[in-house]
């Protein structure tokens, strides 16, 4: 009897674990269904570069977040609200009126022949990638921290 409880609780498991799998999926969506403020940060930085693709990450729980890929080849990933999370120039300078200006001056003063190609804004700092392929690290405030390796 026992045993027929564990392969039972087993399978539940299981089958939990894989619907969970199957609803969790993502989704190809048009621009105009992005959140209102991904729109207006696309239109206001990205001005007069087309969306090729948006795709929407489903998870159990809602919406994770919105993947825009542009037609010169960059990305921009958003939360479910639409606040960017990252942006990926693929080895392209990205515009600058969106990263923290004290991160902008800190790159321009201490790498000028260099451009930020990537920025990453996580809960408690911003990474960002250079030309050069050097990482930089800041705190949340865009404070130097330290070169990631």
């Amino acid at each position: 009897m026992k045993n027929v409880k564990k392969i039972t609780g087993a399978f539940i498991l299981f089958f939990m674990l894989i619907g969970g799998f199957v609803s969790a999926q993502d989704r190809a969506i048009s621009a105009s269904q992005l959140p209102k403020a991904a729109k207006t940060f696309l239109t206001v930085h990205f001005k007069g570069i087309p969306v090729s693709s948006a795709i929407e990450d489903r998870e159990i729980y809602g919406i994770d977040d919105y993947k825009v890929y542009l037609n010169n080849g960059m990305k921009i990933e958003f939360d479910s609200n639409g606040n960017w999370k990252e942006a990926d120039g693929k080895h392209q300078k990205l515009p600058y009126g969106f990263i923290p200006a004290s991160i902008r001056n800190y790159t321009a003063r201490n790498f000028p022949n260099t451009y930020i190609v990537k920025i990453e804004k996580e809960r408690w700092s911003y990474k960002t990638e250079l030309s050069n392929g050097l990482e930089l690290e800041f705190d949340r405030k865009g404070n130097f921290k330290r070169i990631d390796d």
